[in-house]
């Protein structure tokens, strides 16, 4: 497995780290986050990608729940198995779409982090990968989705039970960057440690 860029240390023991340029379909955490659109059936980037590797169980299971729930509102987050993947399950998370950042879009995506966490917690699992969500198709600025995401996730980890472990694995240098630098940023509002990766 390829080594962090870098890492947070949080008071009780947590740890948040950043991976990239990585594939989050190959990740071996307990479960991985999907970045999904509201109708759980699939789709572009991450969405896609995960449906693909798979295979047709998660899918199988999207639409069971979309039968009880109808469609999945941003911030809102479901689990299934994990499929052929090798993580357990897939926590399945609608980011929303950005509209200029004065519509909830900010709370929306804190929810995400917030309610996959809660979720994986419920389930007892330790460890869970999250990609960059919402800043793809759905056009979420992401030096701000990076704030945001890391604010939540760290707000989140101290009152969980199980899970202990976080990962960031972004797809490309240049989302990798824009993390880390706001796990710099926020570090005075959370007075955690950090680690450098190898480089």
């Amino acid at each position: 497995m390829h080594n962090f860029a870098m890492r947070i240390l949080l008071d009780g023991g947590s740890t948040i780290e950043f991976h990239g340029p990585a594939d989050i379909t190959r990740e071996l955490t307990d479960a991985l986050v999907n970045a999904a659109n509201s109708s759980l059936l699939g789709g572009g980037g991450v969405d896609g990608a995960i449906h693909r590797a798979g295979g047709p169980a998660i899918l199988a299971e999207c639409k069971q729940i979309v039968g009880e729930i109808g469609s999945l509102p941003a911030g809102k987050a479901v689990i299934t198995t994990g499929g052929r993947l090798a993580v357990k399950h897939v926590i399945h998370s609608v980011g929303p779409v950005y509209r200029g950042g004065k519509r909830g879009e900010a709370e929306a995506l804190a929810s995400c982090h917030r309610e996959s966490i809660r979720l994986a917690d419920d389930h007892g699992l330790k460890s869970l990968a999250f990609p960059a969500i919402s800043t793809g198709a759905f056009g979420y600025p992401a030096s701000d989705a990076a704030l945001i995401a890391i604010s939540a996730t760290v707000e989140a980890l101290a009152s969980a039970n199980s899970v202990s472990k976080i990962r960031f694995v972004l797809f490309d240098v240049a989302t990798l960057r824009i993390y880390t630098r706001a796990a710099e940023n926020l570090r005075g509002r959370f007075s955690y440690k950090i680690e450098k990766g190898p480089s």
